[in-house]
């Protein structure tokens, strides 16, 4: 007998409300059909990320903490961009802006909030707003092309991550706040100054203790009043002076409100079967705006409505880990100093870290840590169970994270639900859980399986412990942190960062600003930077020929016996009478010894001397097929439905048109491509680095193959109906792969490692696809034909390939 479901309606599609429903999937997967109703046009973001993206150094897909697939999996049905306007709690309804009614049995309301606006004079002016949503950020950073100057009022996390955005957007930004330190309500004032000075050093002005009256200008800014009768130029400004609960629809609903939705320590409102959860909910008088509290009061409620025997929710202790512009701070408890309080303070000046926790009849009740945040975690454990310190030696409480056995032995400590990952709310025992029964061994891995760390990576050292604690000596640390090579302590995406930031020009340059221990690089890391340059600044940075290898060099692969091979572009593996006479008459010209068909439908000519390369080139006027570059090599074809009688589409035609299009482009690692006319897959599309086959209907996409040392079955990406999207969502892919690869990293490794979800959803979201495709024309456009230039270049001719005799 099947059990019906009950209906589960989610009003918010949050963080809190569906991380609550995330807990209730694991708890009771059988128990609700599930039904999440969403304002903004996004599946459930990382609102703690929107910095990242408004900075540059994410993009949206990256801060996504449930793709669509979760969704679809998990049978939930969502409607983004849908805002629920109306509740009828008698006939338990909920009614949308745009006409639809959906029946519950159970109700969550996770509204969040609203961003305060002070209602000043001028307030309504255009290039006023708030910061919240991705919207808002994109708004911003389209503004940033136009303006130059930028004020946050409020120097809170918010207002201050938007002003980090503001310098990297290349604008200059004030921050205007009423209080004499920034961030008072996370850190003391020791704290708050060392933080401000940071700052400063990045580029940000602070306007403090000034008051706003009145925002000035015509139709747009041009400035900000203050009460001192200042005044302070900008183009744009942007409130983040805090957060109001969104009650509208509640109180409509007649749930009793004051100001947040109140409820009790289940989650219960005033309303029979209507929850609430996150910031819209206001727990015994507080409304939390932290993402930590709003985790631990969703964990209740999935338990609660799963029918799963829980105790109550009883408030939370605040804490905070974060990284501030690049600066590690954390907080928690009540770390400011009051009567009857004792403080143990570590201040070191040289290195810039701040230590300090706050002692009540000997417990910790609070801490504040600058610079190095490793012991929060620790500290926060010790201030939820009120540890009796009265046996430890003080100082050691700040300055020995591991009691003595390393840091291991500090995780061991902690107990399974304690939170590692306070952006994600992800507790000890799911990380130890998932690394044992998921074999990880890296905090790359860990982060991937489980979110820790993947928001603002303060709590990467504690995943580390966690991996040595429970993998014990098999665990090399070193790859916690996967440096470019041993020349450098910096990985990928900080030299990628660092380039960016810096405006790096220059393989030299890049070693010298980043300190490379080796002043001269290796031969890791030399082809890497001059890659990564290339990639960023297609249009003006110049190739280092010297950074690469000697095939890529010489545009030919060299031989055991020194001589050479050349292989000329045969499109689609598809040639005529023509092209194959004039590559025979070279072949006798030249005296080569050996032609070979390769595995990619060419033909190789084996045994060339280097000094006959160019005259070679020239004879043969084909452009070179790359068979040496990390670039596109080949793409396969079978006969498809030209001459196939079982074909369905063109493979030739497809082929061709995708080698045509990105012949001569740069990538991470070679790429093969294949074409398949019909599922019979003879052209072996299963096995590239994407594989194209004709469906009935359309075309598959498949991506990360691989037919080498490794063999790998690439992962269905998308499935298309047209030949002109096949073009376009294999150049988004191929583009997304350049910009996110490591150096030397095949695309199996590459799919392996970022997952096909994450790929898939960057690849089919139609304005992230549009940008990376704008991005692929600007890489091809400046390419052009090496063996070209080699023929028209007498200077290339003598450096590379005429032979000196010595005398």
């Amino acid at each position: 007998m099947t059990v019906k479901k009950e209906k589960l309606v989610l009003v918010g599609n949050g963080m809190a409300g569906v991380n609550a429903v995330e807990h209730l999937l694991k708890l009771a997967p059988d128990k609700y059909e599930v039904t999440i109703f969403g304002s903004e046009p996004h599946p459930n973001y990382n609102r703690i990320l929107l910095s990242y993206v408004l900075s540059g150094d994410s993009k949206v897909e990256d801060i996504v903490i449930h793709p669509y697939e979760w969704y679809t999996n998990n049978n939930i049905t969502l409607y983004t961009n849908q805002t629920i306007t109306g509740i009828d709690t008698l006939s338990q309804t909920v009614t949308s802006d745009k006409g639809l009614t959906v029946s519950y049995d159970k109700l969550i309301l996770a509204t969040g909030s609203n961003p305060f606006m002070i209602p000043m004079p001028g307030a309504d002016k255009e290039g006023v707003m708030a910061y919240r949503t991705i919207r808002d950020c994109e708004i911003m950073i389209e503004s940033a092309k136009k303006y130059k100057k930028a004020i946050v009022i409020g120097g809170g996390l918010l207002g201050l991550e938007a002003a980090r955005g503001f310098l990297n957007l290349g604008m200059k930004v004030d921050v205007v706040h009423i209080g004499d330190t920034i961030m008072e309500r996370q850190l003391d004032r020791t704290a708050s100054k060392m933080l401000q000075a940071a700052l400063e050093e990045q580029g940000i002005n602070f306007l403090l203790e000034k008051q706003s009256v009145e925002i000035i200008g015509g139709k747009r800014v041009t400035g900000l009043k203050f009460k001192d009768g200042t005044i302070a130029e900008a183009d744009l400004i942007v409130m983040a002076v805090g957060i109001r609960p969104n009650v509208a629809l509640a109180k409509e609903a007649s749930v009793e409100c004051n100001p947040g939705i109140i409820v009790n320590d289940y989650l219960q409102t005033s309303v029979p079967n209507v929850y609430a959860v996150g910031e819209c909910a206001m727990h015994r008088g507080i409304a939390y705006g932290l993402v930590a509290p709003l985790y631990e009061q969703g964990a209740v409620l999935a338990k609660h409505l799963a029918g799963v025997e829980t105790g109550p929710y009883e408030g939370s202790i605040l804490y905070t880990k974060l990284k501030v512009s690049g600066v590690d701070v954390f907080s928690g408890g009540q770390f400011v100093d009051a009567e009857g309080t004792k403080a143990i303070r570590i201040h070191d000046e040289f290195t810039g870290v701040y230590k300090k926790v706050v002692i009540k009849e000997n417990k910790i009740i609070g801490a504040v840590l600058f610079g190095d945040t490793a012991d929060g975690t620790r500290l926060m454990q010790m201030i939820r169970e009120e540890t009796d310190i009265s046996g430890m030696g003080k100082t050691a409480i700040l300055t020995d994270s591991s009691g003595g056995g390393g840091a291991a032995s500090g995780v061991a400590e902690m107990k399974d639900d304690a939170i590692i990952c306070g952006c994600n709310g992800v507790t000890k025992g799911t990380i130890c859980s998932a690394i044992k029964d998921q074999g990880l061994t890296t905090v790359d891995e860990v982060k991937n399986c489980t979110t820790a760390s993947r928001s603002c990576g303060g709590c990467k050292p504690l995943v580390s412990d966690l991996l040595a604690f429970t993998l014990g000596a098999s665990y090399d640390k070193n790859a916690a942190k996967e440096t470019i090579c041993g020349c450098t302590t910096h990985t990928r995406d900080e030299v990628v960062t660092a380039i960016r930031e810096k405006g790096l020009s220059h393989v030299r340059e890049v070693m010298n600003v980043l300190e490379w221990k080796n002043e001269e690089g290796c031969s890791k890391c030399r082809p890497a930077l001059n890659y990564y340059l290339g990639m960023i600044s297609p249009e003006t940075y110049k190739d280092d020929s010297t950074s690469r290898f000697v095939n890529e060099r010489m545009h030919a692969n060299i031989q055991k016996d020194g001589t050479y091979s050349v292989v000329p572009r045969i499109y689609g593996g598809v040639t005529n009478p023509t092209e194959l006479k004039r590559i025979a008459e070279v072949a006798e010209q030249f005296n080569v010894p050996t032609v070979k068909f390769t595995g990619g439908q060419r033909l190789d000519l084996l045994g060339v001397k280097k000094e006959d390369l160019t005259a070679m080139w020239e004879a043969l006027d084909m452009p070179s097929g790359y068979a040496y570059g990390k670039a596109l090599r080949t793409v396969k074809t079978c006969v498809g439905e030209t001459f196939c009688r079982f074909g369905t589409g063109d493979a030739m035609g497809v082929g061709i048109e995708l080698e045509k299009r990105f012949e001569r482009l740069n990538t991470p690692a070679k790429v093969k491509l294949a074409v398949s006319g019909c599922p019979r897959n003879c052209a072996e599309s299963g096995i590239k680095d994407l594989g194209v086959v004709s469906v009935d209907g359309g075309w598959e996409l498949y991506a990360g193959g691989n037919g080498g040392v490794k063999v790998r079955v690439g992962d269905l990406m998308s499935t298309v109906k047209t030949e002109e999207e096949i073009i376009e969502y294999t150049e988004a892919y191929l583009q997304y792969y350049r910009e996110t690869g490591k150096y030397g990293e095949r695309t199996s490794e590459w799919v392996h490692r970022l997952g096909i979800d994450r790929i898939r959803e960057v690849v089919e979201n139609e304005a992230e696809r549009k940008q990376l495709c704008e991005r692929m024309d600007l890489a091809l456009s400046v390419t052009q034909d090496p063996w070209k230039q080699a023929i028209d270049s007498k200077k290339i001719q003598r450096d590379l390939y005429e032979v000196v005799e010595l005398k």
